[in-house]
């Protein structure tokens, strides 16, 4: 085993490194050296409208012994559409821990540390609001955010425009249990260590991680968890496990996780979702919440409630019905991938499928204070506590989000949309449309596991996701976007038709790293595991493009017929240009690709 195989900063994902700095933050309470923060603004930020406010800003908060990186796929989606924000909490992740004080870490004093990040990344001259994503434990903190307080820090509570809670802690620890709690977390550093190396006997099969992902869960899900188990600081752990649970006095608690009062009180759309298969918020937390919200009738907005459950289980039918009779437009999501909100409509006005542009197009509102709603899913089994980084669910749990941001929020938050509209206003459209034109969509195949393509566009009557989904959707099952930028298309037009759509995204110009290379070829292979699972061997190939699928496209599939497929370099960038004419036309990437698999190793003095 490597020295750094646990080592946050060494398997921090390439999208974090890009996007992170460390700051230092002072609150009431303490001083915090050392925080981590990824803050990537939304390219397009400038160009979107702005009235009566720029675009919510996306704020991500890790659970108990969490990390940043385990939002790495919701951010990788979600950022496409709005700028993100996300904080590994103190001694978490990256983050320092430089700060021993145990009241540092009190539910109240991560809250007002929260609450001071937010504040110094939010566009509060333009009125920005926020949209709080919060898992585990961080969903709590996201509701103690967004309710209203009666000694408010700031005033980013009237800001909050909607919350999602991925696998919720909402039932807070009774009298009795947190008495134990606190019996078990009074252990010295010393001994609560060997009771967790005695817990992680067994790796990937211990019950450190099976508490986490269930026996069933797949390999790669198994690894991420034993990862951010080992990446949890013990005395961290302690120190935000003691402050999260609360004092009982006359019967009701006080501090610590957000209380049954706490969700019932917000007053903004809210969006819960968790696994069949959740031992450690289990799915009664869920729709515990919804019956929080859905009673609550002391709000000014009390008569719009619309509290709708979405349940999905191997044993119960899939009928489009909630368990109250009501129609579940998430549901129908969740189980069949037929999204019901009307994304489509939003985009009505702006250029249709032949690039024609109407003349008064439609810019769907942004309320400041969306109507009140509670939206609920439950996945099927084996779906449970690691939703956000399981590979299995990670990329459904991002779709289930933005068909709340879109029909809950506002639907300035649909990519579609955003991409009809600066396209409608000649702002964001592929580089040289002309020469875009001129290229051929797909080559043709390459090593019985490719084929390069040309960026999809949106609007383009030839090569929109919808034309692509038309022509190849039956021999193209995944497509890998390695464009450093957003793409110029919606990935839910493929995801729709049934292709799979995975960002990875490299700079432009410059051959791809060492690391870029590995990870590419590390993606290829669990696709194309997938793919022989679910469609048989060769039957299906996988889509890459760069911009127009030459250089980058090129390069990286070069590695992987040499690493993977037995080609010498020249055997496959001479393939590569039998495919796909002209191949890579960059000689100093071709001069890479030569040098990397020559056996000669470079050395720096």
């Amino acid at each position: 085993m490597a020295s750094d195989e646990y080592d946050p900063k060494a398997t921090d994902p390439p999208l974090l490194v890009r996007y992170s700095s460390i700051k230092s933050y002072q609150t009431t309470r303490a001083t915090y050296p050392g925080i981590r923060v990824f803050f990537r603004r939304h390219l397009q930020s400038d160009q979107l409208p702005t009235d009566p406010a720029p675009i919510p800003l996306l704020v991500f908060v890790h659970g108990l012994g969490g990390s940043v990186a385990q939002f790495n796929c919701l951010l990788t989606s979600l950022s496409q559409v709005a700028s993100c924000l996300a904080i590994d909490l103190p001694g978490c992740g990256v983050s320092d821990f430089s700060v021993r004080d145990w009241s540092a870490y009190t539910t109240d004093a991560l809250v007002e540390l929260l609450e001071t990040v937010i504040e110094d990344h939010r566009e509060k001259d333009k009125a920005q609001g926020v949209v709080l994503i919060g898992h585990s434990m961080g969903a709590s903190l996201c509701a103690l955010l967004a309710a209203p307080r009666s000694k408010p820090r700031s005033d980013l509570s009237n800001y909050v425009m909607g919350l999602v809670g991925i696998c919720p802690a909402v039932q807070p620890p009774s009298a009795d249990q947190a008495r134990w709690f606190r019996l078990f977390l009074r252990v010295p550093d010393l001994f609560f260590n060997l009771y967790r190396a005695w817990d992680r006997r067994g790796g990937t099969e211990s019950p450190s991680v099976l508490r986490f992902t269930g026996p069933n869960a797949d390999a790669e899900t198994k690894r991420l968890q034993n990862l951010y188990n080992w990446q949890s600081r013990t005395p961290v752990f302690r120190r935000m496990a003691w402050g999260l649970l609360p004092e009982w006095r006359n019967g009701k608690p006080s501090g610590g996780l957000a209380s049954e009062e706490t969700w019932s009180s917000l007053d903004v759309p809210v969006f819960v979702v968790t696994g069949a298969d959740d031992h450690i918020c289990p799915p009664s937390q869920v729709e515990k919440v919804v019956r929080l919200m859905g009673s609550d009738r002391s709000s000014s907005r009390a008569d719009s409630v619309a509290s709708e459950i979405s349940t999905s289980s191997d044993d119960m039918p899939v009928n489009g019905k909630s368990p109250n009779g009501t129609t579940s437009d998430t549901q129908a999501l969740a189980t069949n991938g037929k999204a019901t909100n009307d994304t489509a409509s939003l985009a009505s006005h702006g250029p249709s499928a032949d690039g024609k542009l109407h003349p008064e197009p439609c810019i769907p509102p942004l309320p400041l204070h969306p109507e009140k709603t509670v939206k609920s899913v439950i996945l099927p089994a084996p779906a449970n506590h690691t939703l956000p980084y399981a590979p299995a669910t990670a990329h459904t749990l991002a779709g289930l989000i933005s068909d709340f941001l879109t029909s809950k929020i506002t639907g300035r938050l649909s990519q579609g949309w955003q991409l009809q509209y600066l396209s409608r206003e000649g702002k964001w459209d592929v580089k040289n449309l002309e020469k875009w034109k001129s290229v051929a969509p797909v080559s043709d195949p390459i090593g019985g596991v490719f084929r390069a393509i040309k960026t999809l566009r949106e609007v383009d009557e030839t090569h929109s996701p919808r034309c692509f989904v038309e022509r190849w959707g039956e021999t193209i099952k995944d497509v890998i976007d390695i464009s450093h930028d957003n793409p110029v298309y919606d990935p839910q037009g493929l995801s729709k038709g049934g292709i799979k759509y995975h960002k990875y995204p490299t700079v432009s110009k410059m051959p791809p790293s060492d690391a870029d290379i590995e990870g590419f070829i590390e993606l290829v292979d669990k696709i194309r595991a997938t793919q022989k699972e679910k469609y048989g061997e060769n039957k299906v190939v996988i889509g890459v493009h760069c911009h127009y699928g030459f250089n980058r496209t090129g390069f990286l599939i070069v590695c992987y017929l040499v690493e993977r497929c037995g080609y010498t370099a020249k055997q496959a960038i001479d393939h590569f240009a039998e495919a796909r004419p002209n191949g890579i036309k960059h000689e100093h990437f071709r001069d890479r690709l030569f040098l990397r698999y020559s056996g000669v190793k470079t050395e720096e003095n």
